[in-house]
């Protein structure tokens, strides 16, 4: 699996290689004020920043700036996964018909996650597709959700069940608004850094063990190794797979848990990051016990992710049951049939793995 990689002083540049509907993802300091990175994706006049009510007093003003050329318009929409769903979308809908939004559109996702993922759907869907830009402002939305095309919203019984694979024209993370992220948004993001590693890249890994500290204290350089690196793995398999046919499905380590504590627990009481932390570590437990991996490597896993202050254990009031239920329903189950992403070793991943029920309540 191969991206495209460029470094210039402060800056990176790694490629999503997709054909024609390639794209860069820019990450470095202090990007938001350069527009000479985004009028190129830019095609029509009408520009929308989509932004929440945490970020916008913090970048809305700068990004508004850069991109005054468009005289872009601003939807400024609540903070939190819970206002993940169709009815926030909706209202980013209504505004752009207000405005009389044409088809040569380009709406820009200023913000985590959430934001980018609705505004990622609803691109996908206003007027059957218009162009959009993410311009992710945290740790985990700059080094996995702004980067892929995986577009959507939750639903009452399960996370991310109503989207569409949907590529922007380019990603910006510019890695100064980390400097604002609160510390626990800094370390959930952490746990899909460390997920790379796992997966795919035990060099990555090895440096992480040794790096994590310097990650959680903010270190530039560690920082911007830790997301240049991500990127071009997850670019990679992307490349690979665009849309989750084969090896791409690997990315999901310790998401089936992850969704269904999110799920059981109620949006936003988990973190995202925090869910797939916990959700690796019974990934990995259950890879011990069948096997693949030894309990060495499971102690390990466990250990780097108590490392980054994440959560090892689901919570107490979980059960079996509980977990089987939820997971049963997540979009990555074919009939009810739960499929696991299991470690064979640290570094490498295999996907499409059934795991009896019994087995699975050995974990509880």
């Amino acid at each position: 699996m191969k991206s495209k990689s460029v470094s210039t002083q402060s800056r990176q540049l790694v490629s999503v290689e997709l054909g024609d509907r390639s794209y860069p993802i820019h990450i470095g300091d202090d990007l938001l004020s350069d527009a000479s990175l985004l009028e190129p994706h830019i095609s029509g006049q009408q520009v929308c920043i989509i932004t929440n009510d945490t970020v916008a007093p913090l970048y809305l003003e700068t990004l508004s700036e850069t991109l005054s050329a468009y005289k872009p318009i601003n939807i400024i929409l609540p903070d939190g996964e819970k206002y993940k769903t169709l009815d926030t979308v909706s209202l980013i809908y209504d505004r752009l018909l207000e405005e009389r939004f044409s088809r040569s559109a380009t709406l820009v996702a200023l913000g985590g996650g959430v934001i980018g993922d609705m505004v990622g759907f609803a691109a996908a869907t206003y007027q059957r597709g218009i162009d959009f830009i993410q311009v992710p402002t945290t740790l985990l939305s700059q080094v996995d959700s702004s980067v892929g095309g995986k577009t959507g919203v939750n639903r009452p019984l399960g996370k991310n069940m109503v989207g569409a694979f949907y590529q922007p024209n380019c990603v910006l993370a510019d890695t100064s608004t980390l400097e604002t992220l609160p510390d626990r948004e800094l370390k959930a993001g952490l746990a899909e850094v460390i997920k790379y590693g796992l997966i795919n890249n035990l060099p990555f890994l090895n440096w992480l063990d040794d790096s994590i500290e310097n990650i959680l204290a903010r270190d530039k350089s560690a920082l911007a190794y830790a997301i240049c690196t991500s990127c071009e793995d997850k670019a990679a398999i992307v490349a690979e797979d665009e849309k989750e046919a084969g090896i791409r499905a690997i990315l999901n380590l310790g998401h089936t848990f992850g969704h269904a504590i999110e799920t059981a627990m109620g949006y936003g009481n988990w973190l995202h990051g925090e869910a797939v932390a916990t959700g690796m570590v019974m990934a990995a437990d259950l890879s011990c016990r069948l096997e693949l991996i030894s309990k060495q490597d499971f102690e390990r896993v466990k250990d780097i992710i108590q490392r980054a202050q994440l959560p090892v254990s689901p919570p107490a009031e979980m059960s079996a049951e509980t977990f089987i239920s939820l997971m049963s329903r997540d979009k990555k189950a074919e009939q009810g049939r739960i499929k696991f992403i299991l470690l064979e070793k640290l570094g490498k991943a295999r996907a499409g793995e059934e795991i009896d029920q019994k087995t699975l309540a050995s974990l509880f």
